[in-house]
Parts: C-alpha cells; sequence; structure tokens
C-alpha cells in the first residue's frame, strides 16, 4: 500500500517502524493438532458463485452481548455485509439478504454453519424461492470454510479486539468502516495484489467484453 501511494522503502523498514511504534497485531499461537484427511472444495470460477455466511458475538463495554454475521464471496474475497444486532434472527438474515439481493444480486450457493440463525425455517423456506442453494458445513470442521475463517480471524484481530464498543450504532459504524476499507483499500495477494471490489469489477468488464466480442 505504501509503494502505491509513492513512498519508498521496503518490508523490513516497515516492519521495524511498525515495531518502534508498537503497531504489530499479536499473533496467536496455533496448537498443533492431528492431520487428517480434507475434503477438496472446488474453487469457484465467478463471482456471486458460491457466498459463506457464519456468526460471530463479541461484547459491549457494559458487558452486553450482541452477534454479528459475515458474508464473503469464495472468488473477489469481498464482504457484501456484515449485519450487527443483539438478535439475530432467521427472518432478519432473509431482510438482509433480499437487501443484498437488490443492491448486486445473490449467490447460487450459500455455504453457512449450524447455528440457529442459518439453519432457521425462514431461511429454509427463503432460499428455494430465490433459487439459492443453502450447503451446510460439517460440524466441527472449519477447514470447510477457510475464506470465512481467515476473514473473521482479521475481523477480529483488527478491529474486534482493538477498541470497545459503547453501543450498537458505534459498533455498526466501525465494522463498516473496516469492511470498506477491506473491500476497496487493502490490496489481497491472492488477488494479484488487487483489492476485491477491484477484482470483483475488473471480471464484470472481461465477462462483458467477451459476450460483446
Amino acid at each position: 500500500m505504501l509503494r502505491r501511494e509513492g513512498w519508498p522503502g521496503n518490508h523490513k523498514g516497515v516492519y521495524r517502524l511498525s515495531c518502534l511504534e508498537g503497531l504489530s497485531v499479536r499473533s496467536q499461537v496455533r496448537r498443533k493438532r492431528v492431520s487428517a484427511l480434507r475434503p477438496c472444495c472446488q474453487a469457484p470460477r465467478r463471482p456471486l458463485r458460491k457466498g459463506v455466511w457464519t456468526r460471530m458475538s463479541d461484547s459491549l463495554a457494559n458487558g452486553q452481548r450482541f452477534r454479528h454475521l459475515t458474508l464473503v464471496d469464495n472468488m473477489s474475497r469481498e464482504s457484501p455485509a456484515i449485519a450487527v444486532d443483539r438478535s439475530l434472527t432467521g427472518h432478519r438474515v432473509v431482510a438482509i439478504l433480499e437487501r443484498l439481493a437488490a443492491q448486486r444480486g445473490l449467490p447460487q450457493v450459500l455455504q453457512v454453519d449450524n447455528g440457529p440463525e442459518c439453519s432457521s425455517q425462514a431461511l429454509a423456506a427463503w432460499a428455494p424461492r430465490r433459487g439459492v442453494k443453502l450447503a451446510f458445513s460439517r460440524p466441527g470442521t472449519p477447514t470447510d470454510n477457510p475464506f470465512i475463517e481467515a476473514f473473521n480471524g482479521r475481523v477480529r484481530q483488527e478491529c474486534l479486539d482493538q477498541q470497545w464498543f459503547y453501543s450498537l450504532d458505534e459498533a455498526r459504524r466501525c465494522l463498516e468502516d473496516w469492511r470498506r476499507d477491506y473491500n476497496t483499500i487493502r490490496p489481497h495477494t491472492a488477488l494479484g495484489n488487487q483489492t476485491p471490489a477491484a477484482f470483483a469489477a475488473a471480471w464484470q468488464e472481461q465477462q462483458a467484453n467477451r459476450e460483446i466480442g
């Protein structure tokens, strides 16, 4: 990002300055687990082909808990929405998806966990009506959703663990600002150092040129 803005230097100097200013994000020590065969996930070939939706929880400064759902596109790594509320029922999830459908469309496959929000009757009745297939991950296997797990780890380290929230509105504003920065400013190495929004726009432009040609 510094090179893109015209600042000289290399990663060693940036790392040294970040350590002096105390800007480094503390990394968690990973526990060694028993290796086992993992199912091979088919890579998506275009945006809006497969999306992943999962849930997280945190607490305000006064100790009150709140929930938030994160949605990520498996190919472009773009996050269309992060929904925050004290409780997220199935009808609330359906309303959020309908709003996203009017803005940018719906994925053909929506991979979800086994939480009450995702396994509700409201979502089960909505999905076939809108032509969306619900794919439930296996219980206790976060490796089924590697993209959303990596995204949630960044949300936890870079936003939730860095500040206190005194109200739900403040939590919504901070998470929305972080989501926009992730989509439009931060380059992603898996996308050729493009931002997720730029990658999705370039792919759509390429597909439009192919149809015209």
